[in-house]
C-alpha cells in the first residue's frame, strides 16, 4: 500500500515503513513484536505494531528514540503526537493512515489483547 506524504510530495510505502519500525523495535529490545495487517478491517489506520516493553524507563527511551526514527524514515509528518502519560503501561503513536504503534506493558498487553481483539488480521511480522 502506498500512500502521498502531502507536505513533501512524496510516496510512501505503508509496508515498508511498518516492517522498518518493528525491526527497529525488536533492536531496541521490545519483546513479542507483531505487525498486523489491518487494510481489510479497518478505516482509519493499516497496520497495528504492538510491542512489549520492559519498564517505564524502557517505555520512555523507546518513546524518544522512536520519534528519531519516523524522522529518519521521513513520516514525522504522519505522527499525531497524543498526550501520554509518564508510565509504561500503553505508549501509543498515531501515524494516522500508515499504522498506529502500541507500546505496552506485558500485563496491558494481556489485559487488552489487541491482538485476539484483531485476530482475522493477517501478521506480517512476528518476533517473539
Amino acid at each position: 500500500m502506498i500512500g502521498v506524504d502531502v507536505e513533501n510530495k512524496t510516496n510512501v510505502d505503508f509496508v515498508d515503513v511498518a516492517l522498518k519500525i518493528a525491526k527497529y523495535l525488536t533492536d531496541c529490545k521490545a519483546i513479542d513484536v507483531v505487525v498486523l495487517d489491518l487494510t481489510e478491517e479497518n478505516i482509519w489506520t493499516n497496520f497495528f505494531i504492538v510491542a512489549t516493553v520492559m519498564s517505564a524507563t524502557h517505555a520512555n527511551g523507546l518513546e524518544k528514540q522512536l520519534e528519531e526514527e519516523l524522522k529518519r524514515l521521513g513520516v514525522l509528518d504522519f505522527y499525531n503526537k497524543r498526550r501520554t502519560n509518564d508510565g509504561s503501561e500503553w505508549k501509543l503513536f498515531d501515524l494516522g493512515e500508515i499504522a498506529t504503534i502500541h507500546l505496552m506493558s506485558k500485563m496491558s498487553r494481556n489485559f487488552y489483547d489487541l491482538e485476539n481483539l484483531h485476530q482475522h488480521a493477517k501478521k506480517i511480522y512476528s518476533n517473539p
